[in-house]
C-alpha cells in the first residue's frame, strides 16, 4: 500500500523535524517545505494528501500560500498559527484552509486533526457539501435535505450546522462558533448560538440514531457522529 504523503511546512526546522517524527510513527511519508513559494510549488509537484501550513514564514507568507494553492489545488490544508488569534482563525478558514492549529501545540493533537481531516476529506463529499445518513448539507447551494425532503432554512442556521457536520466529533464552544460561523467581528451575546441550535434541533431530532446535534455541557456543542 502506498504511503500516504504528507507536506509539513514551517521555517523552524525542529518542528518540522519533531512533525516528521510522529507522522512517520504514524506511517505517513512527510515532504517539507521552509517557505511559502517552496510549499507551493512542491504541492505542484508532489500532490500531498494533506499540508500543514505555517502563517509566519520567509518569501511567501502561509496566507499567499493558502491562496495560490487554491489556485490549482483542493489539497486539505491545516494552518499552524503562533497567535491564536480569530482573525488569524477566521482568516485562514475563508482562504480555503480546513482547519486549524494554535502554538505550541500538542504534537498528538496535530497527528489526531490530521487524521480527522484525511477521513473527511477521502469520504467523497462534494466541494461545500456533507453528507451522513438521511440529512445532507450544501454550503454552495445553500440547501438542506433531511430523510429526502428539502427543508427551508435561514443562511445562519445553515452554515452553523454545516460548519459543525463538517467537522464531526469536535467540540466547538459558543464563542468559537461565534468566531467561525458568524465571523470575528460579530459582537453579539453567545445566547445568538443557543437560539440557532434550537431552532436546528426541531428540524433534526428524531432523524438518524447514527449522529446527533449533541450539547456538551459546560463547553459547547458538537455534531456527534456515532462510531466514528
Amino acid at each position: 500500500m502506498n504511503e500516504t504523503k504528507i507536506l509539513v511546512v514551517d521555517d523552524e526546522k525542529n518542528i518540522c523535524e519533531l512533525l516528521r517524527l510522529y507522522l512517520e510513527k504514524e506511517g505517513f511519508a512527510v515532504l517539507m517545505a521552509h517557505d511559502g513559494e517552496q510549499a507551493v510549488e512542491t504541492v505542484r509537484r508532489s500532490a500531498p494528501a494533506l499540508v500543514l501550513l505555517d502563517i509566519m514564514m520567509p518569501k511567501m507568507d502561509g496566507w499567499e500560500a493558502v491562496r495560490k494553492i487554491r489556485e490549482f489545488s483542493k489539497v486539505p490544508i491545516i494552518m499552524l498559527t503562533a497567535k491564536g488569534e480569530t482573525f488569524d482563525k477566521v482568516m485562514g478558514l475563508e482562504l480555503g484552509a480546513d482547519d486549524y492549529v494554535v502554538k505550541p501545540f500538542d504534537t498528538k493533537e496535530v497527528v489526531a486533526r490530521v487524521k480527522a481531516v484525511l477521513r473527511r476529506s477521502e469520504g467523497g463529499a462534494s466541494e461545500g457539501e456533507v453528507s451522513y445518513d438521511k440529512l445532507t448539507v450544501n454550503i454552495v447551494k445553500y440547501e438542506l435535505v433531511v430523510d429526502g425532503k428539502k427543508v427551508d432554512t435561514p443562511p445562519k442556521e445553515l452554515e452553523l450546522l454545516y460548519h459543525l457536520a463538517k467537522n464531526p466529533n469536535r467540540v466547538f464552544t459558543r464563542d468559537q462558533l461565534l468566531d467561525e460561523v458568524w465571523g470575528f467581528e460579530y459582537f453579539g451575546d453567545s445566547r445568538t448560538v443557543d437560539v440557532h441550535i434550537k431552532r436546528l434541533r426541531e428540524k433534526l431530532e428524531g432523524v438518524s440514531d447514527q449522529w446527533e446535534l449533541k450539547t456538551v455541557w459546560g463547553v459547547g456543542y458538537k455534531f456527534e457522529v456515532k462510531n466514528a
